[in-house]
């Protein structure tokens, strides 16, 4: 997760256009996997050390990429953004507490319900009443994700379905900070990115130092398999460091919202890792569930989005 930076770019023949789509898709594909990726490092004791883990394998790379330009941040910028990334921190508690106690399926197709909350938010913020079709996309989202969790039978959502709404909503919170902090707005993307993750991680550093919160970040490595620090480097290196890298490079080569649509398929792909790798089944509720949410988060993006894709 990280900002993006809406620079105006220049308009792109097709195949250029598809070249820059494409490392973009690859983002897709490998968030989608983090799930699954997460489920097979992390245990309910060993959240927040695996956290630690994963921001101090990428944040002195971004340190050390972006030093000069960390070096230009006025204080209300570092302010604003140490304080975007408690939200940050909340948002990674949230999801990996609660990919630990549901399938990765779930995980990926109902936090994708951020594309419809956030603009549901921001027209509520500004008092302004969303389009009907985005309501209709909305009620679509919402039908398919009750479905989705009941995919086993009609019982009350997993403790681990509602801790990823949860994320979903916390993800909500920080874009409209983050569209709010005047303060923010004229500042580098890579150093914004910096100072939030750092920020994660000192929270995720303090909770690790304190009594009954799990194994601390030293023990759980200790106790990783090679399996499974392969997992650690797959989030670390590709859904965090490689992804931030890939979404500043192409948002300067197409449109913001070209690259949010390619993005939105994110959940497609967390779908078919947990079924195809993780051996997930969703049954025939959870089938039409996760359909429905597939289509009405693509129809509720573009009734939303701008006309430049």
């Amino acid at each position: 997760m990280s900002t993006l930076a809406a620079v105006p770019a220049p308009a792109l023949a097709p195949r250029r256009a598809w070249l820059a789509d494409l490392p973009v898709l690859l983002v897709a594909v490998v968030w989608g996997g983090s799930y699954l990726a997460a489920k097979g490092v992390t245990t309910s004791h060993t959240v927040i050390a695996v956290l630690v883990l994963r921001f101090l394998l990428v944040l002195p790379v971004l340190v050390i990429a972006g030093a000069r330009r960390l070096r230009a941040l006025r204080s209300a910028q570092v302010r604003g953004a140490a304080l975007l990334g408690l939200v940050v921190g909340g948002i990674f508690l949230l999801e990996t507490y609660g990919v630990v106690h549901t399938s990765a399926t779930n995980a990926g197709l109902i936090i994708s319900l951020t594309m419809i909350l956030t603009p549901l938010a921001e027209a509520a913020v500004r008092r302004v009443r969303p389009p009907a079709a985005f309501l209709g996309a909305a009620a679509v989202s919402v039908t398919g994700v009750v479905l989705l969790t009941q995919g086993a039978g009609f019982t009350a959502p997993s403790t681990g379905d509602l801790l990823i709404l949860g994320a979903a909503c916390a993800r909500t919170l920080h874009v409209l900070l983050m569209a709010r902090m005047k303060a923010l707005q004229d500042a580098d993307s890579l150093s914004l990115t910096t100072v939030q993750l750092g920020s994660a991680v000192l929270v995720f550093a303090l909770l690790a130092a304190l009594p009954g919160t799990g194994a601390t970040p030293w023990a759980a490595a200790a106790d990783l398999g090679p399996g499974q620090w392969a997992g650690l480097a797959f989030l670390a290196v590709l859904c965090t460091l490689f992804a931030f890298f890939v979404q500043i490079w192409a948002v300067r080569r197409t449109s913001p919202s070209r690259v949010s649509l390619l993005l939105g398929t994110e959940p497609l792909w967390a779908a078919a890792a947990g079924i195809a790798i993780g051996g997930e089944h969703l049954g025939a509720a959870g089938l039409v569930g996760a359909g429905l949410v597939l289509v009405g988060t693509a129809w509720g993006r573009r009734a939303a989005a701008p006309a430049d894709v």
